[in-house]
């Protein structure tokens, strides 16, 4: 049974999300690792999410995770986010050839009853996140209003789905799961369907 979250997760890369995904319910966003820094669109939504629902960091417990740890912090300030930390267990990822700089399992490479201990543990000593927006559970964006709108599954989609994410504000690179759980994240149903048929 996965673990259910309300906070959005943030992590390194793709191949954390891959992992995390087969954890836990709920958004999670990736920095890309250092691209953060400079990716403004990456950025702002970072902000977004984190008043919306809050963040989860979970980064690999090296230097760099630290890094990009810290660095998401203060972007959002500290009071929208929660701190989970995997253990510094040394070792290699199976994917990857050589051990990583400092020679330590990141993310993807502890076992799901560290990530988890990591997320529960961060979660039941983090208060209560209260949305900015105040929003209330109501009926979710899903894949068939992505293809319904056009900007999935259908011709020109790709195309259609780039300009409203510019116009939203929003990270061109989103998978299609990243994105439907961004839009569930910050947008309601009809506010994005009004906001969709005015373009």
């Amino acid at each position: 049974m996965k673990l259910t979250l309300h906070r959005a997760v943030v992590v390194e890369g793709r191949y954390d999300a891959a992992r995390l995904a087969n954890l836990v319910d709920g958004t999670i966003l990736t920095t890309d690792g250092f691209a953060v820094f400079k990716d403004k669109a990456m950025q702002d939504l970072l902000k977004r999410t984190a008043r919306a629902v809050g963040l989860i960091l979970l980064t690999d417990s090296d230097g760099a995770g630290f890094r990009i740890r810290h660095f998401v912090t203060g972007l959002v300030g500290a009071e929208y986010v929660c701190q989970a930390y995997v253990p510094a267990i040394p070792g290699k990822e199976r994917r990857k050839d050589e051990p990583g700089k400092e020679g330590i399992l990141g993310v993807e490479g502890v076992g799901d009853e560290w990530v988890l201990r990591a997320l529960q543990t961060a979660l039941a000593a983090a208060p209560e996140h209260r949305p900015e927006n105040g929003r209330t559970a109501a009926r979710p964006i899903t894949y068939t209003d992505l293809y319904e709108w056009g900007i999935s599954g259908g011709p020109a989609s790709a195309q259609k789905r780039r300009d409203l994410l510019r116009r939203l504000g929003l990270p061109p690179r989103l998978s299609k799961r990243e994105l439907l759980a961004v839009l569930n994240t910050l947008y309601t149903y009809e506010s994005l369907d009004a906001f969709i048929a005015q373009m």
